[in-house]
């Protein structure tokens, strides 16, 4: 596992993402999270969808489920399992910025619900939903083993959970983690990045079963190349992205944060997967051993 060299708090995860909502939407839109290349002729907003069908389609999400989406971003996510899956949403988000925009773009319904609150400190009763998802939020959890406890005690006994995950590779080099994984953490307000085996131990300390992982690096890393052309782009004449990706202020290494993540990923060292997991009909009490965090 891969941990910063300064302490991350949830405050400092709320505050990178308002100081940073403008950027994030032009430069990549409002799903926020990879594309999933899967055909390899996809354009992008096909690439970011297809993300979201698989994740609803490992999970046999449909029509009247509940859904619990942690670190739901602007909502895209949660708008896509409402009105194409039939899902109903409660999507929770640390950020102002992200609650205003996800708030404003429900429909007639109000659904997707969305929360204003850290996930850790919800007050929803045991088994209120037939699913939970993390669509690459989990690495902003500073306690991951209580962040699956959590999942777990919250899903219905036969439910499921899926989580979309940036990973460590195992045996990345010391260059690596000092030069890219290291700071990716530290820049991007990711309090730890797990491996494969991490996230393994994790689950199952939590008591899930049917543990499984699809690794999708090959299929996400075009998310990279695409971020950047646009972000170079967009430099060639806007002098306010200048001093705001590189100023180093606040949340500002962005721009090099870009960077770091596409040359991690074509090394290799940086890894993305889908791991779902299910909970027994029959609970089990999550183990006090319960991870390696």
């Amino acid at each position: 596992m891969i941990t910063p060299k300064i302490a991350i708090a949830s405050i400092d995860v709320a505050d990178h993402y308002d100081d940073l909502d403008r950027w994030y939407l032009e430069l990549w839109g409002e799903h926020l999270h990879h594309g999933l290349w899967l055909a390899g002729n996809e354009s992008t907003s096909e690439a970011t969808h297809n993300l979201v069908a698989r994740l609803a389609e490992r999970l046999g999400i449909g029509t009247g489920q509940r859904v619990c989406d942690i670190g739901c971003g602007y909502g895209a996510t949660a708008r896509v399992l409402v009105q194409e899956y039939g899902a109903s949403v409660t999507g929770l988000t640390l950020s102002e910025s992200q609650y205003i925009y996800t708030v404003a773009r429900r429909d007639a319904t109000d659904d997707p619900q969305v929360l204003r609150m850290d996930f850790m400190d919800n007050d929803f009763s045991g088994a209120a939903f037939d699913a939970a998802i993390s669509v690459e939020s989990s690495e902003h959890f500073v306690d991951k083993p209580a962040l699956f406890n959590e999942m777990y005690r919250i899903v219905k006994p036969g439910g499921r959970i899926g989580v979309y995950a940036w990973l460590a590779a195992g045996g990345a080099t010391q260059w690596q983690v000092d030069h890219l994984l290291e700071p990716i953490c530290r820049e991007g307000r990711l309090p730890s990045i797990g491996t494969e085996q991490d996230y393994r131990g994790w689950l199952d300390g939590a008591a899930f079963a049917d543990i499984a992982y699809e690794d999708y690096s090959r299929n996400v890393m075009r998310t990279w190349p695409i971020v950047v052309g646009r972000m170079a782009k967009r430099l060639t004449w806007d002098r306010e992205a200048w001093a705001f990706l590189f100023s180093g202020a606040r949340n500002r290494e962005f721009g090099k944060t870009v960077f770091r993540i596409w040359m991690a990923y074509k090394m290799g060292c940086m890894r993305y997967g889908l791991f779902t997991a299910r909970k027994p009909e029959s609970p089990v009490a999550p183990s006090d051993a319960c991870g390696v965090e």
